[in-house]
């Protein structure tokens, strides 16, 4: 699997742009030019949705009122797809639209039918975090990848998230006296069919990393799921009310990431890594999500290197290298010795 060709229109920073990749490039350029911009709108064609943008309007052009990110690929050898996703307000022309709207081969498709047509894994100096930062974070990186392996997962994710939306929405309701408990049935029963189908993803998806051995280590994954239920919804309903929100369920959940030391020993590395041991924890995140997709998917992921190199030392450049070796990959550096350190490339200058 390859991308051969983007175009930008009223992206970003981007008026109009057109980008042809070779097997490996380099986007080189002063920081703040755009680099990154080009990563977030092949990630979009991956997943649907943008690595940073809060809302979708962010990912439009300043001053215009609809952009576009179209792709080409090529998902078997000689065998090309055109992929676009067409951004908006919520209006266009005086006339309300999606803000997202997606398309294969010019047809309109819903997301579920868009996601995982271009394969890709994104490497960027913020996971560096992933392991000492926030749960979000941890259930983003399930996501992002369970979405483009599974079908299923990605309509039972926008299906939870809609009715949690809804679900919170009446329990507001009931806190302001405007709405009565019965009124959750429907919404209840919505969650907990979605959310124990995501659970059970998971819980496989983590499973099989945990399997996955490295040249620098084993790990072991803790999945701390919360379990949705009847019986869980109803022990949480007074407390829920007040909040204003679900107490319970995959939105909540969380997973440790443990260095095995040996037999007996294995080290939490959210408490007791060093920045360093942290660091090759999520490299090892990386590399399994990879080998899942490719196990799952029979193709090999494009790898999407946003500015890494810099951040890291020789060791942690060398699993970098390991990575890169018989996939697409795009780098974007500010740093001109970063082609010494990558071989031969396409180079691609902004600025």
């Amino acid at each position: 699997m390859r991308i051969e060709r983007l175009e930008l229109v009223n992206f970003r920073s981007y008026k109009k742009r057109i980008f042809k990749f070779g097997q490996m490039t380099v986007l080189l350029g002063p920081n703040g030019i755009g680099k990154t911009n080009v990563l977030e709108a092949i990630h979009l064609l991956t997943t649907g949705n943008s690595i940073r943008a809060r809302v979708t309007e962010e990912m439009i052009a300043w001053g215009q009122d609809i952009g576009s990110v179209v792709g080409i690929v090529e998902e078997k050898e000689g065998e090309y797809v055109s992929l676009s996703t067409v951004l908006t307000p919520g209006k266009y022309l005086g006339k309300r639209t999606s803000k997202k709207r997606y398309l294969v081969d010019g047809v309109a498709r819903g997301k579920v039918k868009f996601v995982g047509r271009l394969v890709s894994v994104m490497f960027r100096p913020e996971d560096l975090r992933l392991i000492e930062g926030s749960p979000g974070r941890r259930r983003q990186f399930l996501d992002e990848i369970l979405i483009q392996s599974d079908s299923n997962y990605a309509r039972c994710l926008t299906a939870y998230e809609r009715a949690l939306r809804s679900r919170n929405r009446l329990l507001r309701a009931i806190r302001e006296g405007e709405a009565t408990r019965q009124q959750l049935s429907f919404w209840d029963q919505a969650v907990i069919k979605n959310g124990n189908i995501l659970t059970e993803r998971r819980r496989e998806y983590l499973d099989y990393l945990t399997r996955v051995e490295t040249s620098f280590g084993r790990y072991k994954l803790e999945y701390e799921y919360s379990t949705v239920s009847a019986a869980r919804l109803a022990q949480y309903a007074r407390e829920e009310v007040a909040a204003g929100h679900t107490l319970v369920g995959p939105h909540k959940d969380d997973f440790l990431v443990n260095e095995v030391m040996n037999d007996e020993f294995r080290k939490n590395l959210h408490s007791f890594g060093s920045r360093g041991e942290q660091r090759l924890g999520v490299l090892f995140l990386k590399i399994a999500s990879m080998k899942y997709l490719e196990k799952k998917l029979g193709v090999r992921p494009i790898l999407l290197l946003d500015d890494v190199f810099s951040e890291l030392d020789d060791e942690h450049r060398g699993e970098i290298m390991k990575m890169m070796k018989g996939r697409q990959v795009i780098i974007t550096t500010a740093k001109e010795e970063v082609l010494e350190i990558v071989g031969e490339a396409k180079v691609i200058r902004l600025g």
